[in-house]
């Protein structure tokens, strides 16, 4: 079965080797590549020097050795103050586990609470891995489309989905690969669909908030789920906000009006020692633990937006601004995403088909790149609308 999950290749995958190849063949720079939710711009200067201060003044054995399994104390007692004093919640160190990113976050998480015969609902489009996350432990995803005219929640396609069987729904806002933020309305509809249900059924059914691109909104905030919702574990990453995906740091933090909050965290512990992520990354949780709240420069991601979305709505193509992250959800110019994205090659515009997210008939653009690149690209697009017009 792992093998057979290594051969299955990731779309995103094949089109960065395909990029690769362009690139050799015809120079870099006449290559637009889209596809991967790589960050362009550097990690902020307090980053790097926090790790440079501390590779100068920690002794070896602290600075390489273990933390705890669930990370060092120090680093979630500054997390949780931090947290608390932003959303107004009141988080306890005790209750958040460091882990090697968001996948690790989501895979614990997932471990911890489902088993089979269970079912883990999610909101479509979503990040392909939640299959992979969730199928793993024997549970079922069943995904539930947003409304495609501004991505929030169809609250009752939603409240359809939810049955006795429910244990979990994993929420992903700012979402790859929309870039759409749910508004409070969507939130608190979703807070209310299973608060009834929670009651029909009677067990929890726990929100697990997929929350790596937090920081990255534009002219707006994304609403905090634990303040809406009491049954939420939040799964963070510093990946994209620090652009540091590489470091592979983040943590989950359960929240304290879980009833069962200390026997959760438990298991989140159990999960992650039996997947073997325990202590996570130690100089990577130390340089996070003062780089809370701290982002790249994200204005460079506004102004990529803004460019990309005015040109591509000036060409004639269908666009919902995104609120959030750095992607762009765009309605392909024919039914079939994935041979539109073949006919955009012509142009050497590489672009993500949504199939893989659940969804079809749009494709995804990462505008997390140059803006020189997406300046060079806009008469890719152009031309490339041209020619399904002129079908």
């Amino acid at each position: 079965a792992m093998r057979e999950l290594r051969e299955k290749s990731c779309k995103k995958r094949e089109i960065f080797k395909y990029s690769n190849t362009r690139k050799a063949a015809i120079c870099a720079e006449h290559v637009f590549d889209f596809s991967l939710g790589n960050p362009s711009i550097p990690a902020p200067k307090v980053f790097t020097d926090k790790l440079l201060s501390l590779i100068e003044s920690m002794s070896p054995e602290a600075l390489h050795g273990y933390t705890s399994g669930p990370g060092d104390m120090e680093v979630r007692k500054k997390i949780s103050d931090y947290m608390n004093k932003k959303y107004g919640i009141n988080s306890v160190p005790e209750l958040i586990y460091m882990t090697c990113g968001a996948a690790a976050s989501l895979t614990v998480s997932l471990t911890a609470l489902v088993k089979e015969g269970d079912e883990v609902i999610t909101l479509a489009p979503f990040f392909p891995e939640y299959t992979v996350f969730v199928e793993k432990t024997g549970a079922k995803l069943k995904p539930v489309m947003v409304r495609t005219s501004d991505f929030q929640l169809d609250t009752e396609a939603f409240r359809a989905s939810v049955n006795e069987n429910t244990k979990a729904v994993i929420i992903n806002s700012p979402n790859n690969p929309t870039g759409a933020v749910l508004n409070e309305e969507s939130v608190k509809a979703l807070a209310s669909v299973l608060k009834e249900k929670e009651e029909e059924f009677g067990h929890p059914i726990y929100i697990l908030s997929d929350e790596p691109y937090r920081e990255l909104v534009y002219d707006t905030e994304a609403p905090f789920i634990m303040n809406y919702y009491d049954d939420t574990v939040v799964l963070y990453s510093f990946s994209k906000s620090l652009s540091v995906p590489g470091e592979r740091i983040g943590y989950i933090m359960v929240s304290p009006k879980i009833k069962e909050a200390k026997d959760l965290f438990f298991a989140v512990c159990g999960a992650g020692r039996a997947l073997g992520y325990v202590c996570a990354p130690a100089l990577f949780q130390y340089a996070v633990s003062d780089c809370l709240g701290v982002t790249s420069d994200i204005s460079v991601y506004k102004k990529n937006r803004d460019l990309l979305t005015s040109a591509l709505t000036e060409y004639g193509y269908e666009v919902v601004k995104p609120d959030g992250a750095f992607y762009l959800f765009v309605k392909a110019l024919e039914d079939d995403a994935e041979q539109f994205c073949e006919t955009a090659k012509k142009y050497e515009l590489l672009l993500v088909p949504s199939n893989s997210f659940g969804c079809t008939g749009f494709v995804r653009i990462s505008y997390c790149v140059s803006t020189e690149q997406i300046e060079k690209s806009l008469p890719s697009f152009r031309k490339l609308k041209e020619e399904y017009d002129g079908r």
